[in-house]
């Protein structure tokens, strides 16, 4: 650094500093008392502490709206209190949505029960379609959990025999239990059944309790007056609990009947829970094969009438005694 420079500053500093002890009053910078900032708690301490800049007015407004390049004056609507805050709203039924379907989708619909064209909500169901889905489902679980009334056992005037089945959850898991009779049932049989009838009926609830009762009536008393018309002998009608199709088997030598006509509920699905099958068998014997049975199925309201899948039982039957085959031996004999 300079020496020359360094010199003249502390002369200067020097200088200042007896000034200072002569008693003279150091320069005092002043500053303003008014605040940068002004707060307002109330109208009266706003109006007393106004800023003495009047504040600028215009006509114009703040923000201004341009459609096409023309600005627009923005418009406010004021807020009133004049208007109720609950508007009552008239209530309505709820109903589904109208389905659009494709003149292909409403034919198709016409010819099947199954769920077609029923569409989906994202990647789920429809509301209306999940709730039928339920519905079946639950219907399905009845009919399989449900059992036969005493009333409608005595209307047809049949009595009860048991199978090897104890309960519901081991006829479902055990199959071949329920192919054979108990020890009473076997007993029983033979004690009431007429031995070595031209048909014998048997009723079963199977796998739908619900078939049983809707159906069995009109499709029995049906079948009785299709064989007395034919002049064709019944024998002692039965109802067995929990049974299955093969069970038809045991029963042909305990009876040794000619025809065994098998009524039992059918295993429920999710359009019908009330479907009723007709199985029938020339000479049923231990060691029949499944080729040698034939089957009437689809028995409801909704499929083949109960008076009439009966009546067509009978002419069946009498078919099965003439050429004294049934199954694909009946067919080919037929043929």
């Amino acid at each position: 650094m300079n020496d020359q420079l360094v010199s003249m500053i502390t002369q200067l500093v020097m200088e200042k500093m007896e000034k200072t002890t002569e008693g003279q009053a150091p320069e005092v910078i002043t500053t303003p008392t008014e605040p940068l900032i002004k707060f307002h708690d109330t109208a009266a301490t706003k109006g007393a502490t106004e800023l003495a800049e009047p504040m600028s007015t215009t006509s114009e407004p703040l923000i201004q709206l341009y459609q096409q390049g023309i600005p627009q004056q923005a418009h406010i609507a004021p807020a009133t209190f004049e208007q109720p805050l609950n508007v009552a709203v008239p209530i309505k039924p709820f109903q589904f949505e109208a389905d659009t379907l494709t003149d292909s989708i409403q034919a198709a619909k016409k010819h099947t029960p199954a769920r077609i064209g029923v569409g989906r909500a994202g990647t789920r169901p429809k509301t209306k379609t999940w709730l039928k889905f339920r519905l079946d489902h639950a219907a399905a679980v009845d009919a399989v959990y449900g059992e036969v009334t005493e009333d409608l056992l005595q209307k047809l005037d049949v009595f009860q025999v048991t199978t090897k089945v104890t309960d519901k959850e081991e006829y479902i898991t055990r199959p071949d239990l329920g192919r054979r009779l108990s020890d009473e049932a076997k007993s029983l049989i033979q004690q009431k059944c007429k031995q070595q009838p031209k048909v014998q009926v048997i009723i079963s609830n199977g796998l739908s309790a619900s078939a049983i009762e809707e159906n069995v009536q009109d499709v029995y008393l049906a079948l009785q007056q299709s064989l007395s018309n034919l002049n064709i002998d019944i024998g002692t009608t039965f109802y067995i609990d929990k049974g299955r199709v093969a069970l038809m088997d045991e029963i042909g030598e305990l009876l040794q009947a000619e025809v065994i006509v098998y009524l039992i509920g059918e295993r429920p699905g999710l359009v019908s829970a009330e479907s009723m099958s007709a199985y029938l068998c020339y000479k049923p014997r231990i060691g029949t094969v499944e080729a040698e049975r034939m089957v009437i199925s689809n028995i409801h309201k909704g499929g083949i009438p109960p008076l009439e899948a009966g009546a067509y039982l009978g002419t069946i039957v009498q078919k099965i005694l003439h050429y004294e085959a049934s199954g694909v031996e009946l067919v080919a004999k037929e043929g």
